[in-house]
């Protein structure tokens, strides 16, 4: 991989996301070797993501290359690789490009979706972790509306034009909002060959509430604001299969909908090469202590989602968002130089910020602290807080003029299939006669 052979301390980070970020920026002045890998050459900014699956934003909006992020750092080095396992007596990491020894490994590889073991649902179903993911919606749903509009059959078109997210935390609160505003403004003037009532969004949550993690105060005002957007909410309703065109559920209700966003939940992407009960079995995150160290090892660390840190104030460990990952990411760059200086580490302590989603045009949900707002004033502040985290000038310049022309124009301009998009086939799309095996086409 030719990484060069140093006598300084090498710093390995696996995984650029907000978590690999924060810290990388703040070991820019250190007399280490930063090496970082990552499976993507750039950084994703996540609470962007529905907006590129739902057209409001090009994908180079939300993305940002790392060594563009780095580029001022001296002694950087990037590799384009995915890290495969890890050999923690040896100190060193095994990727797809090669082996390297370590000094300090700081493992900040996120999560992946959660699909509980349904393999029939992970089969079928679109999530949306990555800008690939997303760009994969997008696609998928605009070409279920050239479909539709093909098509003579009026069940095969409902079908074609429901859309059902399952989860309602605040990537499918966001989503479903999205989604509702296309209906309302844009997808009319697209589509005047289709009544546009037969469009349906159902958003299914398996608990009791919309934004479980948000308050009352919250949950309540964008459960109202949803369904003023006419989207159609599902409260303790558990989905147990979907086949590519029924979605079913544990109470008995049937959807037929082609187009099925899976956003239910999330669990811990670790990699594999550390001490039996290192990490914990059911989150799938790395046990760590106050210092973010992994359970048993001295130079071994998790930062950001992958992090599990129990504590009496969070039992289940921090919540899986931005800001958790960014603080632990600059308290562990202040904790390496002082490992580097001999002198003791600092404890983590979270500070909460604040959680916030947006459900649509001028309709948003915020907690900050004890304060809870809702509408214009939740909207603005949730626009403000995500342009201003964005990485880098030009995509906080492009995103705002994006936003800027959709709200004064009542449009999304994205809406381009870029390149057709198609699930991967499953047993029940495959037909075998007695000489060959034919995939019919979705």
């Amino acid at each position: 991989m030719n990484i060069p052979d140093t006598k300084l301390p090498r710093v390995v980070i696996v995984g650029g996301g907000f978590a690999g970020i924060s810290l990388a920026k703040k070991l820019k002045d250190l007399p280490i070797q930063l090496v970082m890998f990552d499976r993507h050459n750039y950084h994703t900014f996540q609470p962007l993501l529905y907006q590129v699956g739902t057209s409001g934003l090009e994908a180079d909006s939300i993305g940002y290359p790392l060594r563009k992020i780095m580029k001022n750092h001296k002694n950087f080095h990037f590799r384009l690789g995915e890290v495969q396992n890890i050999d923690a007596d040896a100190n060193m990491i095994n990727t797809s490009i090669g082996s390297l020894h370590y000094d300090y490994l700081v493992v900040a590889t996120g999560t992946k979706t959660n699909y509980f073991g349904n393999k029939e649902i992970e089969a079928n179903a679109l999530p949306m972790k990555t800008i690939p993911q997303a760009l994969n919606i997008r696609s998928f749903w605009l070409q279920n509306f050239e479909k539709a509009s093909m098509t003579e059959d009026p069940k095969e078109r409902k079908a074609y034009l429901t859309f059902v997210i399952v989860g309602a935390g605040p990537t499918g609160v966001e989503l479903a909002g999205a989604l509702a505003e296309l209906k309302r403004n844009v997808l009319p003037r697209d589509y005047p060959d289709i009544d546009i009532e037969n469009m349906e969004i159902h958003l299914l949550e398996g608990m009791g509430k919309v934004l479980p993690p948000m308050s009352d105060t919250a949950s309540k005002k964008s459960e109202a604001f949803l369904k003023k957007l006419g989207v159609q909410i599902h409260l303790n309703t558990m989905v147990t299969s979907y086949d590519g065109t029924t979605v079913e559920t544990k109470d008995g209700m049937k959807l037929k909908a082609k187009t099925f966003i899976w956003s239910a939940g999330v669990t811990g992407n670790p990699i594999l090469g550390v001490k039996e009960g290192t990490i914990h079995d059911k989150a799938h995150r790395y046990i760590v202590n106050k210092y973010n160290q992994v359970e048993g090892y001295n130079n071994l660390f998790a930062i950001g989602d992958i992090a599990l840190m129990m504590s009496d104030e969070y039992p289940k460990g921090h919540p899986q968002l931005a800001q958790p990952a960014i603080q632990q990411g600059a308290l562990l760059a202040k904790n390496i130089k002082r490992m580097l200086n001999n002198k003791p580490m600092e404890e983590f302590e979270y500070v909460d910020k604040g959680s916030m989603a947006t459900i649509g045009r001028n309709k948003a949900v915020a907690d900050i602290k004890k304060l809870h707002f809702g509408g214009f004033f939740a909207w603005f502040i949730w626009m403000f807080v995500h342009l201003f985290s964005l990485v880098g000038f030009r995509n906080r310049v492009i995103v705002f003029f994006n936003w800027m022309y959709n709200y004064i124009n009542f449009d999304k301009a994205s809406r381009l299939i870029i390149r057709q998009f198609h699930r991967k086939p499953t047993e029940q799309d495959v037909v075998t006669t007695d000489d060959t095996t034919e995939v019919v086409s979705q």
